[in-house]
């Protein structure tokens, strides 16, 4: 899990949920590359869809956005 900025927990906390408790976000990064459909959960990234792993830190985000662009994640393995 990686916590976000309190910058960015402060923006979606003024947002709605996508689901009980979550919210599905893109997260953009400063050199240009954008992960689609991530599940943040009480201010802290959880998951990507597509990966196992979270391969950015804090320091690399330059936009989270809100999409509520919803999958089943509890179906992936």
């Amino acid at each position: 899990m990686v916590k976000l900025p309190r910058k960015w927990i402060t923006e979606l906390a003024s947002k709605p949920e996508s689901g009980m408790s979550y919210q599905v976000v893109s997260v953009t990064l400063k050199g240009g590359k954008r992960f689609e459909q991530v599940i943040v959960v009480d201010g802290q990234i959880t998951k990507i869809r597509g990966r196992k792993d979270i391969t950015f830190t804090t320091d690399e985000i330059e936009q989270v956005t809100l999409t509520h662009e919803k999958w089943d994640f509890n179906a992936e393995h």
